[in-house]
C-alpha cells in the first residue's frame, strides 16, 4: 500500500522537476555568462512579483556584466540574450531583421484579441498591417492634423496657468497625460475626450486602466509566462478594457456608416481598409516551393479595427505623457536652460504671430534637443524585445540560437552609459547638436526603436510632444516643489513602458509675474 502511494509521488515529484528546471542548462551548453536559475522561476523572482521591472532587470545586468557583448537570462524556462553591443544590436534590428522580425508581446488572440495590434502582432499579420498603417503617419497628414494639436495646446496652456494660480505642486505627469489623452482623442478619434478640462473623464480612466498593474493582473501575468497549458484560459489585460474599445469602435463606426468620413484622422484610415476588403501581400513566414515568398492576407474587421485604436491610443498616450513631463522635470532643475528655451520659443513665435504652428515647432532647436535629451535619460521603452525566428549565428561570437530564444536590447542601459555619453546623468541637450550626433554610434539611442519594426508614430509623437511643452513653457515656469524627488523613483511594476512611481510633482509661476 505504501508502495502504491510512494512510487507515484516519485514519478510527480520528477516530473514537476524537469518541469521547472526545462532549458536551466541553455546557456551554460553554449558558454554565456548568466546567474544561476532556480526553480521554476529562472532568474525573474522579483519580476514575476513586481519587484523589479522589466528596466530594472536589464540595467542590473548591463551593469553587472561590463565585459561581455552579450548575458544570458531566464525568464522563467525561457532562455533569453540582452544584447550589450551596438553592434549586435544592429544587425538584430536591421542587418538581420529577417531572423528577429517577432517582438513575442503578444498573447493568444482568441482569448485577449486587443493584442492583434500592430505593437503586438507578429509575422505576417504584423508585415500586413504595417504596410497599410504607414499612410496615417505621413508629413501631409501630419500637417494637416497641427491645427487640432494647436487647439489642444491652446486648452493646457489655459489649465497649466489655472495650476500655476492655485498654491501647491502641480504633478506634471498628470497635466501631460490629460493633454495627450485629448490629442489623441481629437487627431486620432475625431472625438472630444474633455480630459484638460476634466482629469476624471472616461478616456483618462482608461489611460490609468491601460497601464495600472494591480495584484491580480501581476498573479496572472506569472501564470501566463510560467504555466504554457494556462494560456488558452488566461485574459491578463483588464476584461473593461475589451469592452470599452470594442463598444466605442462600434459607435464611431456605426455614426460614420461604416465608411471614411473625410476627417483624415485613424478611425478613418481603418474604415478604408475595411471597405476596401481583404489586405494583401508577400509573406515573411512562408515561401512556395520555388522559394518565392508565398501570397497572404487578412481582413480589417471589427475586432482588428478595435485593436489598432487600443494601440494608437496606449502606445500614444503613455510614452509621449511621460517624455514630456520628464523633460519639465529635468528643466525644472535646469533653469538657465529652461529660460533660453522659453527665449528661443518666444522668438520664433513672433515670426507666426504668437501662434504655435508646424512650421514655428519645427523650428525650435533647442528645445528639440532638449525632449531628445529627456528621452535619452528616461526612454518611455526602457527595453526592446525581439524573438529569434529561425537558427542565427552571431558573427562576432560564434553563438548559435535556436528559434523560440527571447532577445532583449536594454535600450536605457545603453543611452546611460559612460561609454558612449560622457556624465551620462547630466542633462545636456547639445548631446543632440548635428555635430555630436555624427560622433555617435547610431545604435546606442534608440527611444524608438530602429529598422522595420521602429515606432511607426515617432514623428507624430515628437510633433505632439514640442507643442505641448512649447505650450506650457510659453505660458508659464517649472520649478521644484517641496516634494519634489531630483531622480524619481521608477515603479517596479511596470513593465515594458516604464514608470515612475508618485507623479512628478512640480511648481508651476506664470511668467511675467
Amino acid at each position: 500500500m505504501i508502495y502504491m502511494i510512494f512510487v507515484p509521488l516519485v514519478l510527480w515529484a520528477i516530473l514537476v522537476y524537469f518541469f521547472g528546471t526545462r532549458n536551466h542548462d541553455y546557456w551554460a551548453k553554449r558558454n554565456v555568462k548568466h546567474d544561476p536559475p532556480v526553480f521554476l522561476f529562472g532568474n525573474n523572482f522579483k519580476g514575476y512579483f513586481g519587484r523589479k521591472s522589466f528596466t530594472e532587470v536589464a540595467n542590473d545586468l548591463y551593469n553587472r556584466f561590463p565585459n561581455e557583448k552579450v548575458v544570458g537570462y531566464y525568464r522563467g524556462s525561457t532562455p533569453e540574450l540582452y544584447i550589450r553591443d551596438p553592434d549586435i544590436v544592429r544587425d538584430i534590428l536591421s542587418n538581420d531583421f529577417a531572423y528577429f522580425y517577432p517582438r513575442g508581446l503578444g498573447r493568444n488572440p482568441d482569448v485577449e484579441p486587443l493584442l492583434t495590434n500592430l505593437f503586438h502582432a507578429d509575422g505576417d499579420l504584423w508585415k500586413l498591417m504595417r504596410q497599410r498603417l504607414t499612410p496615417a503617419f505621413t508629413t501631409a497628414r501630419l500637417k494637416a492634423m497641427f491645427p487640432l494639436v494647436v487647439r489642444c495646446a491652446e486648452r493646457l496652456q489655459g489649465v497649466a496657468r489655472a495650476a500655476a494660480a492655485r498654491p501647491g505642486a502641480c504633478d506634471v505627469r498628470e497635466l501631460m497625460a490629460r493633454f495627450t489623452t485629448e490629442f489623441i482623442g481629437a487627431c486620432g478619434f475625431g472625438v472630444e475626450t474633455d480630459s484638460l478640462r476634466n482629469e476624471d473623464s472616461h478616456f483618462r480612466k482608461i489611460g490609468r486602466l491601460m497601464f495600472a498593474r494591480p495584484v491580480p493582473f501581476i498573479i496572472k501575468f506569472m501564470m501566463w509566462e510560467l504555466f504554457p497549458p494556462l494560456r488558452s484560459y488566461i485574459h491578463v489585460l483588464d476584461r473593461k478594457l475589451d469592452a470599452s474599445f470594442f463598444d466605442f469602435v462600434k459607435n464611431i463606426r456605426d455614426v460614420r456608416q461604416c465608411k471614411p468620413s473625410g476627417r483624415h484622422d485613424f478611425i478613418d484610415l481603418l474604415l478604408g481598409l475595411e471597405v476596401k476588403g481583404k489586405i494583401v501581400g508577400k509573406s515573411i513566414e512562408h515561401q512556395n516551393p520555388d522559394g518565392t515568398p508565398a501570397t497572404v492576407d487578412m481582413e480589417m474587421d471589427l475586432k482588428m479595427m478595435a485593436a489598432q485604436v487600443f494601440i494608437f491610443f496606449s502606445a500614444g498616450f503613455e510614452t509621449s505623457s511621460m517624455t514630456t513631463s520628464y523633460t519639465l522635470h529635468q528643466l525644472a532643475f535646469n533653469p538657465v536652460l529652461q529660460f533660453q528655451i522659453q527665449l528661443e520659443i518666444d522668438e520664433v513665435l513672433r515670426k507666426y504671430d504668437n501662434k504655435l504652428c508646424y512650421d514655428a515647432v519645427a523650428e525650435m532647436t533647442l528645445l528639440s534637443m532638449a525632449l531628445k535629451e529627456a528621452m535619452r535619460m528616461f526612454p518611455s521603452l526602457g527595453v526592446l524585445n525581439r524573438v529569434c525566428a529561425r537558427p542565427y549565428t552571431f558573427p562576432e561570437l560564434g553563438l548559435t540560437v535556436d528559434p523560440g530564444v527571447k532577445i532583449v536590447i536594454p535600450v536605457a542601459a545603453l543611452q546611460n552609459d559612460e561609454k558612449y555619453f560622457h556624465n551620462p546623468r547630466e542633462f545636456r541637450p547639445e548631446r543632440f547638436s548635428p555635430e555630436e550626433v555624427k560622433k555617435r554610434h547610431k545604435y546606442v539611442y534608440l527611444p524608438f526603436g530602429d529598422g522595420p519594426r521602429a515606432c511607426i508614430g515617432s514623428r507624430m509623437g515628437e510633433m505632439q510632444s514640442l507643442a505641448g511643452l512649447a505650450a506650457v513653457l510659453q505660458a508659464c515656469s517649472v520649478a521644484p516643489a517641496a516634494t519634489t524627488q531630483r531622480v524619481p523613483p521608477l515603479d517596479s511594476r511596470s513593465n515594458i513602458v516604464q514608470a515612475v512611481r508618485g507623479g512628478l510633482p512640480l511648481q508651476l509661476t506664470v511668467r511675467g509675474q
